[in-house]
């Protein structure tokens, strides 16, 4: 295990130090990219083995960044975001493995076709090189991120929050081991030491050219900051305003579960529900067993005038909570007037992240699925759905709501780009 961290870097020359940690993952994203299905394997096979021999390790760091982020007085979402515990532990190292028995994603030929003079073209999947992942709270990150890039053939540069740093650098050195015993350069899957904010603007600089792609993983500030200063390519969702409809032809035991695991299950990812849309023309029967399934379970409710009207602890929804991302047992609810309006509200105040649509009606169900334009489109399942695993992705690295390159979870395959191989026989352009 690495030793206690201190949080206070006195006299680091943190520019030189994460220009080093660049030049050192460039040099290892030239051999992982060359490296065997084999070989990647072994290592994520060890770094799990070591992520279940270290657990207690783990937990002790974790317990450490807890102490401190209640000492803070932070929010309970932000330290369930925050917490790990042997169940939480578990799923980090089976993720590990379950990444490992991914179909090696290099090398995959994507296209062939031969031109009619002769030449031979093949499009072959390769790695995008150094990524550098920018996170917060969440110290699986530190696992997925690194598992994620190494089976793609990438090497990593981790920054994680200074609110999770212990349990970061305990995860890390995991991960190291596994590269260790698979006979792989350790700074393949680097991790900046510093609580700094320096070192973040460090990352978003490029590491002086090594860096080639930047993934933030954290709250709305840090997304923004990432991707008005970034000097590299971003990978980024900036919130998840995510939405669930209730059409006129739903089931209202169905839409019951739906809507209360999707914003219940877990409030503080990316992938809860945030607005609960429901039809005007189910409303006497769906919306008030929904506001108050809700209100019991816990959640707070935010609503227009028909939605209030159906509780009295419903409070009044202002403009800027349509376009809240809570990640809190809070949501808000309005009356729609059937499924053109719900479109519209998700185009007016969505995020492009993740909706959903609860009906029996098929050809309802085909056109949300058809023109809402979200990352992910849901029909009658949970929003919580929006993730890599669930996706057979083995993890994810973050939920991409651009449309360049990426877009949904980012997995193995995302995380690779392709170049173009040519075979001739003495062929010359005129």
């Amino acid at each position: 295990m690495e030793p206690a961290i201190s949080l206070v870097e006195p006299e680091t020359d943190i520019r030189a130090a994460m220009r080093a940690i660049g030049a050192e993952a460039r040099k290892a994203a030239r051999i992982l990219a060359n490296a065997t299905a084999r070989t990647k394997t072994d290592a994520l096979v060890a770094a799990a083995r070591a992520l279940r021999g270290d657990r207690d390790e783990i937990l002790a760091a974790n317990s450490r960044d807890l102490a401190a982020a209640r000492a803070k007085g932070l929010a309970p979402a932000f330290l369930d975001r925050l917490s790990l515990d042997p169940r939480r532990m578990e799923a980090m190292a089976r993720g590990v493995e379950e990444v490992a028995a991914l179909p090696d994603p290099v090398g995959r030929i994507l296209a062939h076709f031969e031109r009619p003079n002769g030449l031979r073209i093949e499009r072959v999947a390769t790695p995008l090189g150094v990524v550098g992942i920018i996170y917060e709270s969440r110290p699986n990150v530190t696992a997925d991120a690194g598992a994620l890039c190494l089976k793609s053939g990438n090497a990593a540069v981790l920054r994680g929050g200074s609110d999770s740093l212990h349990s970061s650098a305990a995860i890390h050195s995991c991960l190291v081991a596994g590269l260790r015993i698979a006979g792989l350069p350790e700074a393949a899957i680097s991790r900046a030491p510093f609580a700094s904010r320096e070192a973040v603007g460090e990352m978003l600089d490029g590491l002086g050219g090594a860096l080639d792609v930047i993934v933030p993983r954290g709250g709305k500030s840090l997304v923004e900051r990432v991707q008005r200063e970034a000097r590299v390519p971003v990978f980024a969702h900036l919130e998840g305003v995510v939405h669930v409809y209730v059409d006129r032809a739903a089931d209202l035991e169905e839409a019951r579960r739906i809507v209360i695991n999707s914003k219940l299950r877990r409030t503080g990812v990316c992938g809860a529900a945030e607005t609960l849309l429901v039809d005007k023309a189910c409303a006497a029967t769906h919306l008030a067993p929904l506001v108050k399934a809700l209100l019991d379970a816990g959640c707070a409710v935010r609503g227009d005038a028909a939605t209030m009207a159906v509780d009295p602890r419903v409070s009044e929804a202002a403009e800027v909570d349509w376009r809240t991302e809570y990640l809190d047992a809070i949501l808000s609810c309005r009356v729609v007037d059937g499924l053109e309006a719900a479109i519209d509200h998700i185009e007016t105040y969505g995020s492009h992240h993740t909706d959903c649509i609860v009906t029996e009606d098929r050809a309802a169900a085909e056109r949300f699925l058809r023109e809402v334009d979200s990352a992910i489109v849901l029909h009658n399942a949970s929003t919580q759905f929006a993730d890599g695993g669930e996706f057979g992705f083995g993890a994810e690295i973050g939920i991409a709501t651009g449309r360049m390159h990426a877009r949904g979870p980012v997995g193995v395959e995302q995380l690779c780009s392709f170049k173009y191989r040519v075979r001739g026989d003495g062929q010359v352009r005129d």
